[in-house]
């Protein structure tokens, strides 16, 4: 039997209590951006994985500690396999499960039908990695709780148990090494010129029939020096996101400053909440606002969000119960430190015979990041992107042992891996989208990053 929850102190920056496990591979931290934005409310700290799993070449690299076992497996299978039945500590919260992401070009492995990256350079990360973790470090800010949860797949022997809640209940402030920084010239395939080509190249599709929106990203590359779990806390202090993450894996670190859910599965409840439409944030209150107000009138941006949403309601009638689906709030204004954004919710309930991942299946990737309708828009990414996005538009988050689900759209994402650090930013470009308007919103979305690897 797994132990009960036991309370720990609580402490309103959880950064701190995620540091002595943060340079260590399959440490992961999923961040609500707290306290730097009291909106955050639970973040969640696993490591020391039983098992791991990971796909690459659509073979499924299963570690359970007897050494790594490829097989012939599709990914949702492989995670259906890895993934223990709920047991005794299965409940109404999320106490343990897996953890991890699902990159952008997991798609035609999870749907053939999908089109697969033009990008002949082979990417040094593979399209999923997850770990099963044993013990789970739940922080409720709301509540202003934390909580050490044993999740009942394998036993914790009791020093370990001991010594996890020594290391949670006294922090040992330890030596921060210098953060991330970029050390040469940031490198785009997508500059402005090359940008414009592929942008006309969008508009003649629209034109022609062949999608209503199609969503372009810029990636960016520059050499870095300094520590990565050292900028990640940087990153957050000056933008908190509300589905932020970090995480250490063999091939490099993730540092995710999202504001965007991808899907939320609780008790057979499903939500998502794309994002369409955004402004910079102004230089003073006034401008702050005047570009608020004028994001919130914009019939152009509201159609794209109004595109993704019928695109959502689409992806989740696959899985959910006739009738069930509804907009909880249609192009809704949500503000961060440096742009503004519509965001509009979506939920619905679960069928009985599905479950989270029959719903991960459905809806991968997010519309909000792809274009309308999905399947085209990604045949026209893969066209006209000259770099695999990799993990950026895919997902993080967790899979729990009671069905729960809650991903994020990694957008606002960086990899950093051999001394590169990786990023990208786009946008939804419809028929009446302008050129340089496009491209230097793609510069406000990077802003967070480049300025990180500035100092």
């Amino acid at each position: 039997m797994p132990r009960p929850p036991l309370p720990l102190p609580y402490r309103q920056d959880s950064a701190a209590l995620f540091d002595a496990f943060a340079r260590r591979p399959w440490s992961i931290f999923l961040d609500s951006g707290h306290p730097f934005d009291p909106r955050g409310r639970f973040d969640f700290i696993a490591a020391e994985p039983t098992a791991t799993l990971w796909q690459r070449d659509a073979m499924a690299w299963i570690d359970q500690g007897a050494g790594v076992r490829p097989e012939a497996l599709a990914p949702l299978d492989a995670v259906r396999r890895l993934m223990p039945r709920p047991g005794p500590a299965a409940g109404p919260d999320f106490r343990g499960g897996l953890l991890g992401y699902f990159g952008y070009d997991l798609a035609p492995q999870i749907d053939a039908r999908l089109p697969a990256p033009a990008d002949p350079e082979p990417s040094a990360w593979p399209d999923m990695a997850l770990g099963l973790y044993p013990w789970l470090l739940r922080v409720d800010h709301h509540k202003r709780q934390t909580q050490l949860l044993d999740s009942g797949i394998a036993a914790i022997p009791e020093p370990q148990w001991q010594r996890l809640i020594q290391v949670f209940s006294r922090p040992t402030p330890r030596p921060t090494p210098a953060p991330l920084r970029g050390v040469g010239p940031v490198q785009s395939p997508l500059e402005r010129p090359a940008y414009a080509r592929a942008f006309a190249r969008i508009q003649r599709y629209l034109r022609a029939g062949d999608c209503y929106q199609v969503n372009l990203a810029r990636g960016f590359r520059q050499q870095t020096a300094g520590d990565a779990w050292s900028g990640y806390l940087r990153l957050r202090r000056r933008r908190p996101a509300p589905f932020g993450a970090f995480f250490a894996t063999p091939w490099g670190e993730v540092l995710s400053n999202s504001p965007e859910r991808f899907l939320q599965v609780r008790a057979g409840r499903v939500l998502t909440s794309p994002i369409k439409g955004t402004r910079p944030r102004g230089a003073d209150p006034q401008h702050d606002r005047a570009l608020a107000q004028e994001l919130l009138a914009s019939a152009k941006d509201r159609a794209e969000n109004l595109m993704i949403t019928d695109l959502l309601r689409n992806d989740l009638g696959k899985v959910c119960a006739p009738g069930s689906i509804r907009a909880e709030a249609f192009c809704a204004l949500e503000s961060f430190p440096t742009v503004h954004h519509l965001v509009s919710r979506i939920s619905g309930r679960l069928r009985p015979e599905n479950d989270a991942l029959s719903l991960l299946a459905g809806a991968f990737p997010g519309g909000s990041i792809t274009g309308a309708p999905k399947r085209r828009a990604m045949e026209i990414i893969a066209e006209l992107e000259p770099e695999a996005r990799t993990l950026y538009c895919g997902a993080i988050g967790y899979l729990g042992l009671n069905g729960d689900m809650d991903l994020n759209i990694a957008i606002r994402t960086l990899t950093h891996a051999h001394g590169e650090a990786r990023y990208w930013a786009g946008g939804g470009i419809v028929m009446d989208s302008d050129c340089d308007q496009e491209f230097e919103e793609t510069q406000h979305k990077a802003r967070a990053f480049s300025e990180l690897l500035q100092g």
